[in-house]
């Protein structure tokens, strides 16, 4: 579940119960709510379940889950993946001024797309087509709408990673320069974990494992374009697992990139002969499949990272797009695959069986 944080029972809260804790320090919860998640074990107090009228001591420590509103309206089960904090709403008129020449609707689709958010950290669900920072004819991005995003706070957010524009899903932003500092180190030293899905043409030979191939840049015609290099290229590796597949016709991806390259998930389907769906710059024409969206299939699907004051874990998920969760339903892929983060040691060479190679691409031009 998205968006769930640990709060620790302060001394004035003592010998008050569980219930109240919760109606003091998390009104936006309903009491039924509470109740709800008591029962099915979401609330727990020191990694234990818990019960409404349990008495709080102080250093406790209790699990808030997030409150499940949905976004779109839709009663499909992806529509409900997502969290949002309610108390958002009620802040919207409190964000400054924007920077860009947004309009005030498009302001508001990004106030949103809040999926998450507390004191230090907050989380957007980012629409597939909207660019991360600005370039070349690029007016509309999140950097320069981040005032619509201060909500209760009188900083502006500060982004501490990026995503393509083509690709939707979490994106995490700063609300202090402390935050930032510590998130920014959490993404350097490898702390934070992050979870892609992928729709795909084609099905890898294996149901999950681990590609190496180091990418370099390559400047041509259609512009900039990142290609497998082995002697001039950064090293590059993802790790894999099919969630599903229809038989050759495509797959459905878990992906998680062990290093930081540009496009890295993107050449590297492409280099396993399986390119995301609808990525026509690395794909070309086999990226694309008739009857189903031609929009790119790769969604930044959760985030995992210590917490910039607690160091407590937090994972926020992100819901699919509408494309995305279209393409799920005519693939008949099952939406409510649970969300797993896939880690490095599993896919770990053994000598009787060497790693997947990728497919060779042209040589860079010296």
């Amino acid at each position: 579940m998205s968006g769930v944080t640990l709060r620790k029972v302060k001394a004035d809260e003592a010998d008050i119960r569980l219930d109240r804790w919760f109606k003091r320090n998390c009104p936006e919860f309903t009491f039924g709510q509470v109740q709800k998640f008591l029962r099915g074990g979401q609330i727990r107090v020191d990694g234990k379940r818990a019960k409404a009228n349990q008495r709080v001591e102080p250093g406790q420590e209790i699990r808030i889950p997030p409150v499940p509103v949905m976004s779109g309206g839709g009663s499909e089960p992806w529509a409900q993946e997502g969290a949002y904090n309610p108390a958002e709403v009620q802040q919207r008129k409190q964000a400054g001024p924007s920077k860009s020449d947004a309009s005030e609707a498009e302001l508001q689709a990004l106030r949103d797309s809040v999926i998450f958010y507390d004191e230090m950290v907050l989380a957007i669900n980012k629409p597939a087509g909207l660019a991360v920072q600005g370039g070349t004819n690029t007016s509309l991005h999140v950097d320069g709408m981040l005032d619509a995003l201060k909500l209760d706070s009188k900083e502006r957010p500060k982004l501490v990673h990026r995503l393509d524009k083509d690709t939707s899903g979490v994106l995490l932003l700063a609300r202090s320069a402390s935050a930032a500092h510590a998130l920014t180190k959490a993404f350097k030293d490898k702390s934070t974990r992050k979870l892609y899905w992928a729709i795909v043409t084609g099905a890898p030979a294996e149901r999950e494992g681990l590609i190496d191939a180091p990418l370099a840049k390559l400047a041509g015609k259609g512009g900039e374009k990142m290609v497998i290099d082995e002697k001039l290229g950064k090293s590059a590796q993802s790790v894999f697992r099919q969630l599903h597949r229809a038989g050759r016709k495509a797959a459905w991806l878990a992906l998680s990139p062990l290093t930081g390259r540009t496009h890295q998930l993107r050449v590297h389907c492409e280099a396993i002969e399986c390119p995301i769906l609808g990525d026509g710059k690395y794909g070309g024409a086999k990226a694309f499949i008739d009857s189903l969206s031609n929009q790119m299939h790769l969604h930044a699907r959760a985030i995992d990272f210590p917490h910039p004051v607690t160091g407590h874990r937090v994972v926020i998920e992100a819901p699919v797009p509408p494309h995305f969760a279209e393409t799920l339903k005519k693939l008949n892929f099952d939406p409510k695959t649970p969300t797993k983060f896939l880690t490095p040691e599993i896919h770990r060479e053994k000598e009787e069986k060497p790693k997947p190679k990728a497919k060779p691409s042209r040589s860079r031009k010296k």
